[in-house]
């Protein structure tokens, strides 16, 4: 266009003939202005202001930092913050204008002179990490858990039996007045029945999913009903947040939506509206359905016997102490003297009497070496009914 221009076409005539505005092609003649075309440089220019109009003046900033200096090595209180530099200023005769605390801020982190760090916000690891093939979507993890410390009128206490699979939609929350491990068992047989059974069920250390804690050895009776149907038992660390963390946000949300909402009497009437709420709300989540491992189906021929012989795997999400060990099973276990405060999972292979140890790191979820197995078999006795 330029250089139509330049050999005597009109400005109007060649920016129609080029599909370009009149301004346009001023605007590229005033840039070329009158210098050979091979000499203009045709980058996209900045569309920063050569001058920032509120930008501190550069007399300003020298003062605050020496304010700053200043008030680190001879003040008596010690601070030499935004704030701290902000209140010294305003009691001396500045010329220019105290700027505001934030502008301090700013001005002290641009010119690198901040202590403090900010945190370091790492990627999160996917759902179900710590088991591999969880983690890929390829097999089922359910979790359960217990809401504890409901008082009803005219019932007592109450608990309630809630369960939530990762990936599909499958939900559960029992109430009941008085929950133990028997009871837990006829829910879940209930539940799988209908909805097929998981790979890995998940619990939390109660007693009423693993069993007294203080006999070593002592496989619970939820524990030997999973092994059973061949379902993986999965056992989360103790006080560590994130692995129970999807059916404790279920749990709020069941208090929020169906506990605080009940105004009747009688656990009979909370479970039906427990259930309606659970029915609704698997069909919300129905189209998580499509993408869903599959679940196996419950065996026609199977029958409940708590004192057969065990096998399968127990899984122990534990963290090491101060020497490397790991408590499970009412006993420790000693994993690696230079593993410490770290996760591991523990699985404990019936059917080979073996126990094999993982690292586990939330840095790097798809590293999971094997450190440590041992011999270890589970001693054979007869179990404690409730």
């Amino acid at each position: 266009m330029v250089e139509a221009v330049r050999r005597g076409g009109s400005q109007r005539r060649v920016a129609r003939a080029f599909g370009k505005s009149r301004s346009t092609l001023q605007w590229w003649l005033r840039r070329v202005a009158g210098r050979p075309l091979d000499q203009v440089d045709w980058s996209d220019g900045s569309s920063r202001p050569h001058r920032v109009a509120n930008r501190t003046h550069p007399e300003t900033e020298l003062a605050i930092i020496a304010c700053r200096n200043r008030l680190k090595e001879s003040s008596s209180l010690g601070f030499y913050g935004a704030e701290a530099i902000r209140e010294a200023l305003l009691h001396e005769d500045f010329v220019n204008g105290v700027p505001h605390v934030r502008t301090i801020g700013r001005i002290l982190a641009r010119n690198g002179i901040l202590d403090g760090r900010r945190p370091v916000r790492r990627t999160a690891p996917p759902p179900g990490w710590y088991l591999p093939r969880v983690a890929l979507g390829q097999v089922e993890l359910e979790s359960f858990d217990v809401i504890e410390g409901l008082s009803l009128d005219g019932c007592g206490e109450v608990d309630v039996l809630t369960g939530r699979a990762l990936w599909g939609p499958q939900t559960i929350a029992w109430p009941v007045s008085a929950l133990n491990a028997k009871r837990v068992i006829d829910r879940l047989l209930d539940h799988w029945q209908t909805n097929g059974l998981p790979t890995y069920a998940q619990f939390d250390n109660d007693s009423r999913f693993g069993g007294p804690a203080n006999s070593p050895g002592t496989v619970g009776q939820v524990s030997r009903f999973c092994l059973s149907l061949g379902v993986t038992p999965v056992f989360a660390p103790p006080r560590e947040t994130g692995f129970q963390a999807a059916i404790e946000s279920f749990n709020g949300l069941w208090q929020a939506k169906v506990w605080e909402r009940f105004h009747g009497e009688g656990v009979s009437l909370l479970r039906a509206a427990s259930d309606r709420f659970i029915a609704a709300y698997i069909q919300r989540l129905a189209p998580r359905c499509e993408r869903a491992p599959y679940r196996r189906a419950f065996p026609r021929d199977w029958k409940l016997n708590l004192q057969a012989r065990l096998a399968g795997r127990i899984i122990y999400l534990r963290r090491t102490d101060d020497s490397g060990t790991a408590f499970f099973l009412g006993q420790r276990f000693a994993i690696d003297p230079g593993w410490v405060y770290r996760l591991v999972r523990c699985e404990v292979d019936i059917t080979r009497n073996e126990v094999r140890c993982y690292r586990l790191r939330r840095r790097e979820p798809k590293v999971q070496p094997l450190i440590r197995a041992v011999a270890y078999h589970v001693p054979r006795r007869r179990l404690m009914l409730d």
